[in-house]
């Protein structure tokens, strides 16, 4: 029989819905809100405003491009964190609802783990284990994943993630947000030899990250060498050697972790994973006999597809799928709680 999961991410700014029939993807609908651009970053009472507004219009876009009737679903899930509270509770609510109203069960999933699993979207099984580093706007950690249910992070981020390093240099070379794919355009044809910009080095810490010190570097860097007149920054240069020390500390961290576990297996997801100098650095490594996975860039960014693959996942191996079928969908969510192991 076919479990049919529909699910909805509003963690931040793209309201996503998702079909899917026993973990592929049927539809897959993503609305951004672009016009935080013009504030130079997210304003949560705004996200939260139009979630609202263009909820019912994505979801009924994904069951027509899907050709599901609505009673057809027999999983419900949803984004429950982490995120901007108000922008949460938009999706969750409405998945909530949806569920009661047809008594269906209803899991509350993690956004992070949901990124962590993205590489595989459409695949009924996993090979375990494997070292996977989740990296986007808000988060950088790099986990041991040992199955479905079981993982601990072995590293996180002591200050910014990397991909708010990369909005915040963007914004001091005067790119507009979010500046992660502008910087990644521009170093496509710049050097990154031009300027050494420093590795996120943590003593005592060898999986974790910090930004903090290469976002500085860049600001002095052009306080130093271009105080007055920024009209003729080398941009591609110096975002091609921001881009290098970024990636390279990413890249570093995750290998030896995998030496470290003696694994050979890496999967890398988030918004970052679409940066094109992360993915060719990375694949480098296959030469050395390591299997490196991305997810499709459309499972990159927020979607709902990766929190319904995700839900289908747990569903499918739970201890007893009679057991989720019989939990009130208010209080299902437990199911679905983060479990990470420090």
């Amino acid at each position: 029989m076919s479990t049919i999961t529909f699910a909805i991410e509003s963690s931040c700014d793209e309201t996503s819905a998702a079909v899917l029939r026993n973990g592929a993807v049927i539809s897959n609908i993503v609305s951004s809100q672009y016009f935080h651009k013009e504030y130079g970053g997210i304003v949560p009472e705004l996200a939260s405003r139009a979630h609202i507004q263009v909820i019912d219009e994505i979801v009924t876009r994904a069951f027509k491009d899907a050709g599901i009737d609505k009673d057809e679903v027999s999983l419900m899930a949803a984004s429950q964190g982490p995120g901007l509270i108000g922008s949460l509770l938009v999706g969750y609510n409405y998945a909530k609802g949806f569920a009661l109203s047809r008594d269906i069960p209803f899991m509350g999933i993690d956004h992070i783990e949901s990124h962590l699993f993205s590489c595989f979207i459409g695949q009924e099984e996993i090979n375990f284990p494997f070292i996977a580093l989740v990296v986007s706007g808000g988060h950088t950690i790099l986990f041991l994943v040992e199955s479905y249910l079981s993982y601990k992070i072995l590293g996180n981020t002591h200050d910014d993630a990397a991909g708010e390093a990369f909005d915040k240099v963007a914004k001091m070379l005067g790119l507009e947000y979010p500046g992660g794919p502008l910087i990644d355009k521009l170093a496509s044809t710049g050097n990154p030899q031009f300027h050494k910009f420093p590795k996120s080095i943590i003593k005592g810490s060898p999986y974790d990250f910090s930004f903090s010190g290469i976002k500085t570097s860049v600001l002095y860097f052009l306080k130093n060498n271009y105080p007055v007149d920024k009209t003729n920054l080398p941009l591609n240069d110096i975002a091609a050697s921001f881009q290098s020390a970024v990636t390279g500390s990413l890249i570093d961290k995750t290998i030896r972790a995998a030496k470290d576990h003696n694994i050979k297996t890496i999967a890398v997801s988030g918004g970052v994973s679409a940066n094109s100098g992360l993915r060719n650095g990375f694949l480098k490594y296959e030469k050395e006999g390591y299997s490196i996975y991305f997810p499709e860039k459309i499972y990159s960014t927020d979607n709902a597809a990766m929190i319904g693959y995700n839900a289908y996942l747990k569903f499918k191996a739970s201890v007893g799928n009679a057991a989720i079928n019989n939990v009130n969908p208010l209080l299902s969510s437990a199911y679905a709680r983060f479990k990470y192991q420090q």
